[in-house]
């Protein structure tokens, strides 16, 4: 009998049986299909030596007009500016202090290395990041350079007073002292990594005891309240950087927005100084009026220079008050004008339909407003009505805040049942993973899922945490040039792919909090330094054409792999033969069985393998996990006989 040419459907189908699916692939983890064949993906590397603080949920990049390539990252704890692989720290400060209210505010304990810091009113909160200068002298034995350095607050004993910890233990007791020059700046408070229960009064000092049955107010078995993880939203304002907290410090379990910001690069060519100058509130610049107290989302109208608002607080609302539904916009070219007069074109419009304003995405022509339940367009234009909103589509959902992207002109999303496109029409988007993802994401940690693009593969990327994990630890890919599906196992928190950087960068924080790296992705073949183990496995296939009536006996492989930019000296691929006579069996480990799995290495000049073995169909894998190893899986044949019918 002739060999058997093995060719295999392109992409990765989960949702039909073993039979439905013969001739296609089953199950993946870190490949991709290239020119319709699989190959593995693209390794990472480290972008900078230097980490950041906190998990990063969001990442800007923009250039500006004297050419600095700057990245911005939104983490739980800070907020950063990285260019020249130099991670610059502009968190914006919540309260300054100064003489007189810091004079002799340091006290110590003998033979502690717990210091004291003695403030009225200061607001810090245990965790909170603090900056302290000005000490002159040691305190109690401790050196003064070590208390004049940024320090997270260890504990609120009381209203006016916090503690933090330095190195060198106190050889004395000191109840005040370092002098009457001393400040001290506190940063805003960090919000949560990820969607995190709470117990009634459970955040900052009412927190109660899961052990001790006590929670908030002595309450028992109260109804966990799910608090919403922190968020940054960034965008440009020409040189200039906006931004807001998605999700503040306020014990409500929905995300009501938070305070916007505003970082100015400076007029300098060279601006040494100002890349470590905190954000300030976009309320405090000069001219400011009317700026929101609180925004969902902010967003830069590029084409017509208008920063709007998504869910904030009302025009003349009162301190608190918010709507979830409003869309608010400054005057053209002017940011901080949010006023609407006759003289600007500052004003807001109201989404009529949902219940709150989840995300809005600009793209080419108009920006998108996504609704729990309605997709508007957002346009402008150019009249004395500034803007025209437009209810677009009923019935639809939406994940979460950061599943949406536009690639190629067209805008996909991840549902709460299924993925939509956008392409002047909504459409639902066909997908052969359907029920493999939907059926096993931790719908609590939603908010989690990031969107993200690999134009040079034609890839839109969606992170995600399965079922049993409430950290982000599965992606799955759409390739929108060639409609296929495919998936794998990896955590990221968020990713960012534009021209400006030539590759795709990624960050990821592990659920331990160690510090967060940024990765340059698509660069080498590797896990960083390490093994990228991938693999590919297709759906069982018949190897005889009589529909499976006969059995057939496999003598022989001629495998069909390449090995092109792999930097390993000899690098090699695990091959195996995976035969069973009914697709409810189990695949046989016994070598004496004709059905056993078969495990065969094949490398650069492998010309065939042996892979005997007696079966109605079998499923075909391959697989690497070495360092420096790259292949890409063609059409390989297999030598088969029939073998008779029991």
């Amino acid at each position: 009998m002739p060999f058997l040419k093995l060719t295999f459907r392109p992409g990765i189908n989960r949702d039909t049986t073993n039979y439905a699916n013969t001739g296609g692939w089953f199950e993946c983890d870190k490949i991709r299909f290239f020119s319709n064949y699989p190959q593995k993906i693209g390794g990472w590397v480290r972008a900078t030596s230097e980490t950041f603080i906190g998990t990063c949920r969001q990442l800007a990049n923009w250039i500006t007009s004297f050419t600095d390539n700057f990245l911005a990252l939104g983490t739980n704890e800070k907020v950063y500016i990285e260019v020249g692989g130099i991670f610059y720290d502009i968190t914006p400060i919540r309260a300054s202090f100064a003489t007189p209210d810091t004079d002799d505010c340091v006290e110590t304990v003998d033979t502690s290395t717990t210091v004291t810091i003695n403030i009225t009113a200061h607001g810090c909160l245990a965790g909170d990041y603090v900056t302290i200068a000005g000490v002159t002298g040691d305190v109690g034995g401790v050196p003064d350079a070590e208390i004049n350095t940024e320090h997270v607050v260890l504990t609120v004993p009381d209203a006016n007073s916090f503690t933090i910890q330095v190195t060198t233990a106190a050889t004395s007791t000191v109840g005040s002292g370092g002098g009457s020059a001393i400040t001290v700046d506190c940063q805003i408070h960090p919000g949560f990594a990820s969607v995190t229960a709470g117990y009634g009064w459970g955040t900052g000092s009412w927190q109660g005891s899961e052990t001790t049955n006590t929670y908030g107010w002595g309450l028992a078995s109260p109804t966990p309240v799910f608090l919403p993880q922190r968020d940054w939203w960034f965008d440009n304002f020409d040189n200039d950087l906006v931004m807001n907290i998605r999700a503040d410090v306020t014990g409500s379990a929905v995300a009501t927005g938070g305070p916007i910001y505003y970082w100015e690069r400076g007029a300098s060519v060279n601006p040494t100084t100002a890349l470590d100058t905190p954000a300030v509130l976009l309320s405090s610049l000069a001219g400011a009026a009317d700026v929101p107290e609180t925004a969902m989302q902010v967003l830069v109208s590029q084409n017509d220079k208008h920063l709007l608002a998504f869910g904030c607080q009302p025009f003349g609302g009162a301190s608190g008050d918010f709507d979830p539904l409003l869309i608010r916009f400054a005057s053209q070219d002017d940011p901080v004008m949010w006023t609407p007069l006759v003289t600007n074109s500052a004003g807001f419009l109201r989404v009529s339909r949902g219940s709150r304003i989840v995300r809005a995405l600009a793209t080419r022509q108009e920006i998108l407003v996504f609704t729990d339940t309605h997709l508007y367009t957002l346009q402008f234009l150019g009249t004395t009505d500034v803007f025209g909103l437009q209810e677009y589509a009923d019935n639809i959902s939406i994940m979460g805040p950061r599943v949406a992207i536009s690639a190629n002109n067209i805008t996909y999303w991840m549902g709460l049942d299924k993925f939509y496109m956008y392409d002047g029409r909504v459409k639902t988007l066909p997908c052969t993973l359907r029920e493999y993802v939907f059926k096993d994401i931790n719908f609590a940690q939603a908010d989690q899922i990031v969107c993200g693009t690999n134009e040079g593969f034609n890839e839109v990327w969606w992170f995600y945490p399965s079922g049993t994990s409430n950290w982000v630890d599965r992606y799955v890919i759409y390739n929108h040039l060639d409609q296929l599906w495919y998936y794998g196992q990896l955590g990221r928190t968020a990713w960012l792919d534009v021209s400006s950087r030539n590759l795709p960068v990624a960050v990821y924080t592990d659920p331990a909090q160690t510090p967060g790296e940024l990765y340059t992705h698509e660069s080498g073949i590797d896990d960083d330094g390490a093994p990228l183990v991938s693999f590919i496995q297709s759906s069982d296939f018949d190897i005889t054409d009589n529909s499976g009536e006969t059995f057939m006996l496999t003598r022989r492989m001629i495998p069909d792999i390449n090995f092109n930019t792999s930097t390993a000296q000899e690098p090699e691929v695990t091959l195996t033969v995976r035969p069973r006579n009914f697709p409810g069996s189990n695949f046989q480990n016994d070598p004496s069985d004709s059905q056993r799995v078969i495990n065969t290495s094949v490398s650069t000049f492998t010309d065939q393998v042996f892979v005997r073995a007696r079966a109605r169909q079998m499923a075909l894998k391959i697989s690497s996990a070495d360092l420096g190893v790259q292949w890409q899986l063609g059409n390989p044949r297999l030598d088969v006989r029939s073998d008779g019918k029991q």
